[in-house]
């Protein structure tokens, strides 16, 4: 993840004056906003505050997306900083509503940002479509911002979630999270959740996810040194390793066991079966 950048203005400012000469007169700029790196994906008013959600995604996308936004009074031309944030996205389709697996929001080291995650099960469309509510609460007066954003399915076409019926009549969904391959035993990652309710998603905990990743168009053939994911505490996230020995398209077939060793959904990769019903796809 790109690092969020935070200026020391006064340094800078001291800086300059150390390094200034009658030979060099430019200015220099500073700039005032953390997530230029970032991609912008929304900016909308509300409340006359102005919200802007950023990305290194180039849209909000089907899977795991890491937002981070900002708050900014249009009176003051201030961004609100330690404001209390929640947030809540909701899917309207044509006979009922749903959200979807999401984070609580928290602060970054500079204060007028704030951050988190959301997995947007599906995409949305002319019909159905994704409202993202933020609710923040400033110097005791609390507003309510809520905006239409545009949900859409991978560029590359990739599935990197899956949502399913596990043996135990509970529905589930797994996320993989973002990882840039390589023909290496890379770090792998992802994020189970199960549905309580339709609003309700929580973390699921101390489960297994085996992985078995195979080329298709090279025989099926899988690779060494792969490590099932194990759920780490300290993330919420199961965590394990992918052993990529070549470029290409690969299907990371899966297999998800809760904490007795059942088997919720996922089946072994045999001669017979050349594909798991549970999957992520990867290409590069």
């Amino acid at each position: 993840m790109k690092t969020i950048k935070f200026f020391l203005a006064t340094l800078i400012l001291s800086m300059t004056f150390i390094s200034c000469s009658d030979n060099n007169d430019d200015p220099i700029v500073i700039s005032e906003n953390p997530l230029e790196d970032f991609n912008m994906l929304i900016s909308f008013k509300a409340n006359n505050h102005s919200v802007e959600i950023y990305s290194e995604q180039q849209q909000f996308s089907v899977g795991y997306n890491e937002l981070f936004f900002r708050i900014k009074d249009d009176a003051s031309d201030n961004y609100i900083t330690n404001a209390d944030v929640t947030w809540k996205p909701i899917m309207h389709m044509t006979s009922m509503m749903h959200s979807c697996p999401n984070s609580m929001v928290s602060k970054t080291n500079d204060t007028s940002v704030y951050t988190g995650y959301t997995v947007f099960q599906m995409p949305g469309n002319l019909d159905e479509y994704w409202e993202l509510t933020i609710e923040y609460t400033v110097e005791g007066q609390t507003y309510n911002a809520t905006e239409r954003i545009e949900v859409n399915a991978p560029t590359d076409g990739k599935k990197t979630v899956n949502v399913f019926m596990g043996s135990d009549d509970t529905r589930y969904v797994l996320a993989m999270m973002p990882m840039t391959p390589e023909v290496a035993v890379n770090d792998f990652s992802a994020k189970l959740f199960k549905m309580e309710n339709m609003m309700s998603f929580p973390a699921v905990k101390n489960y297994k996810v085996h992985i078995d990743p195979r080329m298709p168009s090279m025989g099926n053939h899988s690779s060494p040194n792969n490590e099932d994911l194990i759920f780490d505490t300290s993330s919420d996230t199961y965590m394990g390793k992918l052993s990529l020995t070549m470029t290409g398209y690969w299907k990371i077939n899966l297999k998800v066991e809760n904490e007795t060793g059942e088997v919720l959904k996922g089946e072994d990769i045999t001669e017979e079966n050349e594909s798991s019903s549970l999957f992520f796809e990867l290409e590069f």
